[in-house]
């Protein structure tokens, strides 16, 4: 009934935190405390809920218990499978007050207002390179060590990242996604669409409306 009145009558001391349940108080004082109860057998991986931990687990033995009834998507957990849910759907609840720009997850408004601000927090140890989120830092850092984890089952292929497999796959594949809507151009890639529109636009692809 609390979640129906708003009422929230436990309080954190530290933080303006305010929740319903006691148990979710002690869970938040954690995050103070830096106490992370729940660990993982396989990875180092810590954690403060019990649920967080299932949830983990899952990235390990493969399992996606949650999954879409419109498409083939499957997630770990059901807050993923919540907003997969949204692409169907057209929702997106955030956002910026800036430009235009809406997303589906709050996550995707943080990074994205860093475009506003010009924060690049995450930088290599290596060279001077900086970007906005750890994943493309991670994937920069692959560059130096020569990482390739991604490799074509067809040829002998190998890149950096999953969407850079997904492209060349089409090689093989011969789909060309993207096409030009003035000649019968056809491509792999959204970038490749930028520079062919060009050649319409005398190179301001997006001065025109089309």
């Amino acid at each position: 009934m609390k979640i129906h009145t708003g009422e929230k009558p436990y309080s954190c001391n530290i933080c303006e935190y305010k929740c319903t349940q006691k148990s979710h108080l002690q869970t938040h004082m954690k995050i103070h405390t830096g106490e992370k109860p729940y660990l993982c057998h396989i990875c180092e991986y810590k954690c403060i809920r019990k649920s967080d931990l299932r949830t983990h687990i899952r990235r390990h033995t493969g399992e996606k218990p949650f999954s879409c009834n419109i498409c083939e998507y499957r997630s770990i957990n059901k807050i993923r499978l919540q907003t997969h849910m949204k692409i169907h759907t057209g929702e997106k609840p955030y956002s910026c007050h800036i430009c235009e720009y809406k997303c589906i997850r709050k996550s995707h408004l943080s990074i994205h207002m860093k475009r506003h601000t010009g924060e690049k927090p995450f930088s290599c140890h290596i060279c001077e390179y900086r970007c906005i989120t750890k994943g493309k830092l991670q994937t920069h850092i692959k560059i130096h060590t020569g990482e390739k984890p991604f490799s074509c089952d067809i040829c002998e292929y190998k890149c950096i990242t999953k969407c850079n497999l997904q492209r060349h796959m089409k090689l093989h594949t011969g789909e060309k996604p993207f096409s030009c809507n003035i000649c019968k151009y056809k491509c792999i890639t959204k970038g490749n669409l930028h520079r062919h529109m060009k050649l319409h636009f005398g190179g301001k692809p997006w001065s025109r409306s089309h």
